[in-house]
């Protein structure tokens, strides 16, 4: 993977960037990603932002080396700390945890005034950026479901709008969990991502049921029952 040729998994989140963007990137890693986005005419400039000094200087590097220094600005610092209100008009969080996705837009939330989109790609906890995005204004307009190396991965894209408006209000707990675009979609790669899932929780109330249960692992044990129970349903 270079600047050239990303990983499916972020080709995807780049294919929703809108034409002519000033992207952020954050936690930009190699910075592979917007010096391809620049390189591909997605965007006209780009912050990288890392917080870590190794992924900073790999991205430096990068930027250096493929000589785009002049629009692409490497900065450290934590989250959306690294732009300025009204700097960028999209950006792009990908390959973390929706906990930490989630945290990084709240804590910089000031920070989104100006930004048009955010493109999201938790490799974890997806329903919390979904959570996240309802109750601060931003309404998702597309998600893509994709599997590479046997991992699979969503893409949530969002707008500033209505946070409730995909949702059915009759089903907003699983689709909050499985993704309201996705669950009408419902393509071969999701339907393996929750039968697996299901499996998984099956297999982790079993082992609870091997134990005496305490009144931890018993919680532990209806939450799980009543995902099962959602997908279930859902899945039908």
């Amino acid at each position: 993977m270079n600047e050239l040729k990303l990983s499916k998994r972020l080709e995807t989140v780049v294919s929703f960037i809108p034409k002519k963007s000033k992207l952020a990137d954050i936690g930009s890693d190699h910075a592979y990603l917007p010096c391809y986005a620049y390189l591909h005419g997605y965007i006209t400039k780009a912050v990288a932002g890392e917080v870590a000094d190794g992924p900073f200087r790999s991205a430096q590097k990068q930027v250096e080396k493929t000589g785009l220094s002049q629009v692409i600005f490497v900065r450290k610092g934590d989250g959306l700390a690294v732009i300025e209100p009204d700097e960028v008009d999209c950006v792009t969080v990908a390959g973390m945890g929706g906990t930490l996705i989630a945290h990084i837009l709240e804590n910089g939330k000031e920070k989104l005034s100006g930004v048009q989109r955010l493109i999201l790609q938790p490799n974890v906890g997806a329903h919390v950026v979904r959570n996240w995005l309802i109750s601060h204004g931003w309404e998702l307009v597309a998600e893509r479901i994709l599997e590479e190396d046997g991992q699979i991965y969503e893409v949530l894209v969002a707008e500033q709008g209505n946070g409730l408006k995909p949702y059915n209000h009759d089903h907003i707990e699983a689709e909050l969990l499985l993704g309201p675009f996705l669950l009408k979609e419902r393509n071969d790669i999701f339907l393996k991502k929750w039968r697996s899932e299901l499996e998984h929780w099956k297999k982790i109330i079993a082992q609870l049921e091997e134990k005496a249960l305490t009144q931890e692992s018993m919680k532990k044990k209806q939450e799980l029952e009543r995902k099962i129970q959602l997908i279930e349903e859902v899945l039908r």
